[in-house]
């Protein structure tokens, strides 16, 4: 017989399947006190460089009962967001396959209102939020707390069945659920993303120096100007970059996502380098709609464009 914590488990878990999210895990809502003088340090040495968010809130960021009221689990999901698919102009500046569909904040949302809707319908009246890297919540801590991969030297989440091309959503309940146990370090004595990194922004293993990140350059950064060090280093990444992925033996495992609302633009893929060059309002508009490309604007994708122009 199953008890009332095991039960309402096993129906998230099954409906969080049925939404498409492959791998739904759970952890106990508490105070996160191996992670929290981690945070501390790296905030200290100032390797968020402009991310001044990441300063705010960290009561609420190690400790999930300030952001939900009598919290009392964690929901961790894993979205799939992977494709073969590449753009077809090698010489073409490149953009992070995450951004080659829609924005992932709205598509996740929309299904976490689902799950949660679902909660209420089967289990009745349970308080808590959703979240989508939105908030102040450590999603790959609570991610690996659930069972759902170990965060690598890259900085990512990996799972051994899975890779690491993959969002991360949760759910922070007032609801008592089975918490899962977390999984060994897998990386073993590999450091392909640690030398693959043009940057050198995995500054050691499992510490990353976010100045030095291609994503953060070109997306996190609001600056006129990327700073000049980084000059005919960024492997031509205009939006993003995926390299400590792409060279992750993990990913290897990767499959492609069935998600429609991921699939990239047509148009998007098969842009030329010239094509980059001359980019307009109007076909900026069109290739990136819906897309989380729309955060750095055209104007912000052209200065990166014009960075990495050969």
């Amino acid at each position: 017989m199953y008890n009332l914590p095991e039960k309402h488990t096993a129906l998230i878990k099954q409906k969080a399947n049925e939404l498409g999210f492959f791998y739904c895990g759970i952890s106990k809502a508490d105070f996160l006190s191996e992670q929290a003088p981690r945070l501390e340090k790296w905030l200290a040495s100032g390797l968020h460089g402009k991310m001044d968010y990441m300063e705010r809130n960290i009561d609420k960021r190690l400790d999930p009962r300030l952001l939900v009221d009598d919290a009392k689990s964690v929901v961790s999901l894993l979205l799939n967001y992977y494709t073969p698919e590449k753009q077809t102009d090698p010489s073409a500046p490149k953009i992070s396959q995450y951004a080659y569909g829609q924005d992932y904040h709205f598509v996740i949302k929309d299904k976490l209102k689902d799950l949660f809707q679902f909660i209420h319908d089967e289990i009745g009246e349970v308080g808590g939020r959703v979240f989508v890297d939105s908030a102040p919540v450590m999603d790959k801590v609570w991610a690996e707390k659930s069972g759902l991969g170990w965060i690598g030297k890259n900085t990512n989440l990996i799972h051994p069945k899975e890779g690491s091309f993959f969002f991360i959503a949760e759910l922070i309940l007032d609801l008592e659920l089975s918490p899962d146990g977390p999984m060994k370090d897998y990386c073993g004595t590999c450091t392909k993303c640690i030398d693959a990194c043009p940057t050198d922004a995995l500054i050691q293993p499992y510490v990353i120096d976010a100045k030095k990140c291609i994503s953060y350059l070109t997306i996190e950064l609001k600056d006129e100007i990327i700073p000049s060090e980084f000059k005919d280093k960024m492997d031509s990444w205009m939006f993003g970059c995926d390299i400590c992925q792409d060279v992750c033996p993990w990913n290897r495992f990767s499959k492609k996502n069935t998600e429609p609302r991921f699939q990239p633009h047509e148009k998007l893929l098969h842009m030329t380098k010239t094509d980059w060059y001359d980019l307009t309002e109007d076909v900026f508009k069109e290739l990136f709609k819906k897309s989380a490309v729309k955060r750095t604007k055209l104007e912000g994708l052209q200065r990166n464009i014009a960075f990495i122009k050969k």
